[in-house]
């Protein structure tokens, strides 16, 4: 069990049938009447993020989140298949579970799978993956004002902005958390 009074950043807890973590914490005690906590809770689950005050004496469960590193093995359609590398033991995963930022992840690649209960609710891909640009338009010199970008497919089929000097081929690292180019690889 963890109180109110004790919520840190981090802290997972059950409230109400749902899983919360906690985003930012205040305690405050006002000149009159009693202290009280202000939270910034995430639900884990959904991740719709709520504000709440609670009493520094509330008490609830602690929730244990599980995080596991699979590598994807393919998609058949309908399904993503994840094996743990500890016992081989492939789990099917829905792609509504998966996220937008799951369009940078390419086949045995290791990735996070967060779990509560044995209930698969989300997948980390790595923070960042090198993957090869397959379609892209030539820049020319002299095209450019600064900063200038164009559009490129990567090989995973997902479509982000580079810069003007990479071309078709070349591999180039991708921060998966914001979707942007980082460098050539």
């Amino acid at each position: 069990m963890v109180t109110a009074g004790d919520f840190r950043n981090g802290v997972t807890f059950e409230m109400d049938g749902n899983v919360y973590s906690i985003i930012e914490f205040q305690h405050v005690k006002p000149g009159k009447g009693a202290a009280f906590v202000r939270t910034k809770i995430r639900n884990v689950i959904s991740g719709a993020v709520t504000e709440r005050t609670f009493n520094p004496n509330d008490k609830y469960p602690t929730a244990y989140i599980e995080r596991k590193d699979m590598e994807y093995l393919y998609n058949d359609g309908d399904l993503y298949y994840f094996m743990d590398n500890e016992t081989y033991e492939q789990t099917p995963i829905s792609p509504s579970i998966l996220g937008d930022n799951f369009k940078f992840v390419k086949e045995n690649m290791v990735c996070k799978v967060l779990s509560y209960k044995g209930n698969v609710f989300g997948v980390e891909p790595p923070n960042f993956v090198e993957l090869q640009v397959t379609q892209t338009d030539p820049g020319f010199k002299g095209d450019t004002a600064t900063n200038a970008t164009k559009p490129a497919t990567l090989e995973t089929g997902a479509e982000i902005k580079v810069p003007l000097f990479i071309n078709e081929g070349e591999m180039i690292r991708i921060d998966t958390r914001t979707g942007e180019y980082m460098e050539r690889a």
